[in-house]
């Protein structure tokens, strides 16, 4: 690949003498102030990724639809409030990052775009996507935090190539549709910082899943069905109000990351105690008063914060956890 990369220059506009290098193959403008693209990058015909991210665009050449080699564009924090109708007939694009601009909303056309690998609408002002985004059918990430979704289309569980990630987080979001069951290659999910008051019983379907962010909502207990995610590495619930976990989270055997803090935990089920993997607890901030001596025989544990807890006393075992290489934060 033949690269040319232009970003950090301050340029207002886009040189010319870059209409000489017409075998570019990735052309990197990023962190400029370039508020027009000229019309001659067309010529530019073997171009396969253009990177235009912070800059000041509000729209794009026509000509750019010529670019038919075109697989990547990067188009995040710019300024557009609409794109243009040819991108959606670009249907060679496998990656589009279109993040951080002022959208209001995506159109149904975005669903013709089908070898899309990745899609990334991050930071936007979505309120709603388009029920054609189910038509993507070899996406594998897909970027929709930080926008303003009240709802998420059941066409998402259309995706069945969805694997790398799905962020939904910083939304309005108080429940997703069942079809979401339906992403069995997923592995990692986060709804964070939004307004769920529980976890849908489907997440236990989702087997691939190895690392599950919940934390910064309303939920004030756990589903048995998140016991079935035998492959989850790690679960992070903190900045919630759960006042008790169920005892199926002891089948979680391959979990090494248990982030619980800031909840209102009196007590926890003994069945943790099977979690033989699991090397970093967090309870910090709950309403701990004793700490159960199964917690001295998990074999793997690194760290242990038990901090801002009303705990009665520290069992003498705590010394013996620290002496065997385990940091415990009291």
């Amino acid at each position: 690949m033949t690269t040319i990369d232009l970003s950090h220059q301050g340029l207002t506009s886009t040189p010319e003498s870059l209409r000489e290098n017409s075998g570019i193959t990735r052309l990197v403008l990023d962190d400029n102030q370039l508020n027009e693209l000229p019309d001659w990058l067309e010529e530019l015909s073997d171009l396969e990724e253009l990177h235009i991210d912070q800059n000041q665009l509000k729209t794009l050449p026509d000509s750019l639809s010529k670019l038919e080699n075109l697989r990547v564009l990067a188009l995040r924090a710019n300024q557009f409030d609409v794109l243009p109708g040819w991108l959606w007939e670009m249907k060679g694009l496998q990656k589009l990052v279109i993040g951080e601009n002022p959208l209001g909303e995506l159109p149904e056309e975005l669903g013709k775009l089908k070898q899309l690998r990745e899609l990334y609408i991050h930071a936007n002002d979505l309120t709603t996507l388009p029920d054609s985004i189910g038509n993507l059918e070899k996406l594998e990430i897909l970027d929709a935090g930080h926008n303003a979704l009240i709802e998420v289309t059941e066409a998402l569980g259309d995706l069945k190539s969805l694997k790398h990630f799905l962020y939904l987080s910083n939304n309005q979001l108080s429940a997703l549709p069942a079809s979401l069951a339906n992403l069995g290659q997923l592995r990692y999910l986060n709804f964070t910082h939004n307004q769920f008051t529980d976890v849908p019983e489907w997440v236990g379907e989702l087997g691939e899943l190895r690392e599950l962010r919940i934390y910064n909502n309303q939920l004030t207990t756990l589903p048995d069905a998140v016991g079935d995610l035998g492959k989850l590495n790690e679960l992070h619930a903190m900045n919630n109000k759960l006042r008790s976990l169920p005892g199926a989270l002891g089948k979680l055997r391959s979990v090494v990351h248990l982030d619980l803090r800031n909840n209102q935990l009196p007590e926890l089920p003994e069945a943790l105690g099977e979690l033989e993997k699991l090397s970093f607890l967090d309870l910090r901030g709950n309403r701990l008063t004793m700490l159960p001596d199964w917690v001295a025989g998990l074999p793997a544990l690194k760290k242990l914060d038990l901090r801002w807890n009303k705990l009665d006393e520290v069992p003498e075992w705590v010394g013996d956890l620290e002496e065997g290489g385990c940091t415990v934060y009291l």
